[in-house]
């Protein structure tokens, strides 16, 4: 009887070869769905602006409802958050916090009252932080 000197002391593993071949796929995968995923991820910021630059006019409108007047330029956004002064019919307030005057990427939503686009403008100025722009640089705004 001729007994195989491997028997017993078999270690299971993977060859280099499917190593290799796995790793390829995973390349390939990551240089497909890779851009997808990080375009996917700056058009949500772009859309997050754009969804709450409508809220903090909402609640710009609410300030109106009870002050009977936007704040003024000077005032600016923070008067949704705490009570002008010689504001006696704010009951605010109207953000819950001052991070909600915050954009996706970390800039202060601008104000102006009067505005260009409209009574008051409400926006961001994108990714880029300046005027204009397209895509994820795009400015968002309430007009």
């Amino acid at each position: 009887m001729i007994k195989n000197r491997n028997s017993g002391n078999q270690e299971a593993g993977f060859t280099l070869l499917e190593l290799l071949v796995v790793l390829a796929v995973l390349g390939m995968l990551y240089a497909i769905v890779g851009p997808q995923v990080i375009k996917y991820l700056g058009s949500s910021k772009a859309q997050a602006a754009s969804v709450q630059v409508k809220n903090v006019d909402a609640a710009m409108k609410l300030f109106r409802l009870d002050v009977g007047r936007y704040p003024s330029t000077k005032e600016g956004l923070n008067a949704l958050v705490a009570q002008p002064a010689g504001s006696t019919t704010w009951n605010g307030p109207y953000l819950p916090n001052a991070a909600a005057l915050n954009d996706p990427w970390g800039r202060s939503y601008q104000y102006a009252n009067p505005g260009k686009h409209g009574e008051i403008d409400i926006f961001s100025l994108g990714s880029d932080g300046v005027e204009g722009g397209s895509g994820e640089a795009q400015d968002a705004g309430n007009w």
